[in-house]
């Protein structure tokens, strides 16, 4: 299991670090707003431990922006305010836990089981014909067998999926994976489609995605 944690102080940090590493997790961690967000782009996670003040930004808001992504990892908000209210906002910002400092590492160790316990039930799957993609865990599988995509692939993957039998222009591609309109000075679309076919072609299943000459792409 892979943890990202975010926290600005350091010295926190690298004990929650040292300590989850100590339980056998993978931990990385990021001391800022958009470090986690840059994370997110290259990685995988499957727990977020976020505290809410951070030096150019704010945890609720990264919560939000990670669900806004599409990411469902479970998220555990680490913070000094321990109001009714301000739990209130963790939780309404997409957050599944919410944890006051000062806190004893024990706490936060069971309560990272927990979260990863309940991920594990509640997987939320996306399939067609021999694809499979679990989303709370960004893992993708060829007819029972995981391939490893990077966290672009797999969200083009996802798109595809999402919109199975309909034809998809390049545009439109570009605009929900990478978050902007058409460049036609771009092939960004294309060569991660072509990235994607190699590492579905080692499960024969490259032929699922179609070029539609003049239009785009489909998955059927």
């Amino acid at each position: 299991m892979k943890i990202l944690v975010v926290e600005d102080d350091r010295k926190l940090a690298e004990f929650l670090k040292k300590g989850l590493q100590e339980e056998h997790y993978t931990v990385e961690c990021a001391f800022t707003f958009e470090e986690a967000l840059d994370r997110t782009h290259f990685s995988n996670y499957d727990l977020f431990i976020i505290d809410i003040n951070l030096p150019d930004g704010d945890g609720f808001t990264l919560c939000r922006r990670l669900r806004d992504k599409g990411i469902q990892s479970p998220i555990l908000i680490l913070t000094g305010r321990n109001t009714v209210k301000d739990k209130v906002k963790g939780l309404d910002s997409g957050a599944d836990d919410y944890l006051a400092k000062p806190f004893a590492f024990e706490e936060l160790l069971a309560r990272t089981r927990a979260l990863l316990r309940r991920a594990d039930k509640t997987v939320k799957a996306l399939e067609y014909g021999p694809i499979r993609l679990e989303e709370n865990k960004k893992r993708c599988y060829i007819n029972g067998k995981e391939i490893n995509l990077s966290p672009r692939e797999y969200a083009l993957l996802r798109y595809l999926l999402e919109n199975q039998g309909m034809v998809l222009s390049r545009t439109q591609i570009l605009n929900a994976v990478w978050g902007y309109e058409h460049d036609p000075g771009t092939n960004v679309v294309d060569v991660h489609v072509r990235n994607l076919r190699k590492k579905l072609k080692v499960h024969s299943a490259e032929d699922l995605i179609k070029t539609i000459r003049g239009f785009g792409y489909i998955l059927e």
